[in-house]
């Protein structure tokens, strides 16, 4: 495993950080949760039917001594689940829908860490994105100055670490949408311990084109500046004058940005998505997420293709995610 995984696991060490995982029968799960039990890392809460998870531990060998299991239809604190999700939708859901509603894991799931009774949540092995998000985005909500929440990838090879964002979420972000995907994407870099240096990507550097969509990304690009002049970033770039510092020094000579740019905003999904994994299957590099940004508390969506090992990495950056949302 990487250095990556190892300064985020010393990081989350010994701070007795809760993870939800609403598909907890599912055993690529189950493998991971065990694994963070048994590392110490986080107390790792499944959802689910109570003896089926326990039946597929003992057939897996997994000890459940340091794990705890919710079944949404046997919740002691249903009632008060209720009332707490009613409150927070805001008259838009009843108590009688509001209880139907919460029987789903992923619902469930989100109330828990809503109600600080857990620090982030995993989901995705067995549901879509947008079963994921969607519990997310009516219940845990976005931050203060954030409208949409966004994807990022962490492309990582050997002591290499960059980040890709927006390769999940926002299919034709505007201005403002790639303004705060950057301040995001540099918070998140932070966390990873990266000193973000953001480029926002165009097929033009420094109107060298002119058109609305290069317009969108310079205009994206004061906004960002404006909404926190102390990250280190600018726009718009092809990609090399934001990568190779020859290309920089004749492209953009009067940048902040001199080919050293380590956060990468692009301005499609389709751009970002085709770019992550043309760099993770033709560059060897090792593609962590997505990781989810913008929300109050973490929730993260895996890959319903994943393995034992995605599943752990993404519980390893929720941890840190909620470890670090604590002092936000």
């Amino acid at each position: 495993m990487s250095n990556l995984f190892e300064m985020l696991e010393s990081k989350v060490m010994g701070h007795n950080l809760k993870i939800v995982f609403p598909e907890g029968s599912d055993e690529r799960i189950l493998g991971a949760a065990g694994r963070l039990a048994k590392a110490k890392l986080v107390t790792p809460v499944l959802i689910g039917d109570i003896e089926l998870i326990s039946e597929k531990a003992r057939g897996l060998k997994i000890a459940l001594d340091a794990i705890e299991i919710y079944d949404p239809k046997n919740y002691i604190m249903m009632d008060e689940m209720v009332e707490a999700f009613v409150k927070v939708r805001a008259g838009k859901a009843t108590v009688e829908q509001a209880r139907e509603m919460l029987r789903d894991e992923n619902y469930f799931g989100t109330m828990l860490v809503h109600m600080k009774l857990a620090h982030g949540m995993v989901s995705g092995a067995a549901h879509s994105t947008a079963d994921t998000v969607r519990p997310a985005l009516q219940i845990i909500k976005t931050k203060p100055g954030v409208q949409k929440t966004s994807g990022v990838f962490i492309m990582v090879r050997g002591e290499e670490r960059y980040v890709f964002a927006d390769c999940a979420i926002n299919i034709n972000p505007t201005s403002q949408d790639l303004a705060e995907i950057a301040i995001e994407s540099a918070k998140t870099a932070q966390m990873f311990d990266i000193e973000p240096r953001v480029a926002l990507l165009s097929f033009s550097t420094k109107g060298s084109a002119v058109s609305p969509e290069t317009q969108k990304v310079v205009d994206a690009v004061d906004l960002a500046k404006e909404i926190d002049r102390e990250i280190i970033l600018d726009g718009e770039f092809q990609f090399d004058a934001a990568f190779v510092p020859s290309v920089a020094r004749q492209k953009a000579p009067d940048s902040l940005i001199q080919g050293d740019a380590n956060v990468f905003i692009f301005p499609s999904l389709e751009a970002g998505n085709i770019s992550y994994k043309m760099v993770q299957r033709l560059g060897g590099f090792e593609a962590v997420g997505p990781i989810l940004q913008g929300l109050n508390r973490p929730v993260n969506d895996l890959s319903r293709g994943c393995n034992e090992e995605d599943v752990y990495k993404l519980a390893v950056i929720t941890a840190a995610q909620g470890f670090a949302a604590q002092y936000q």
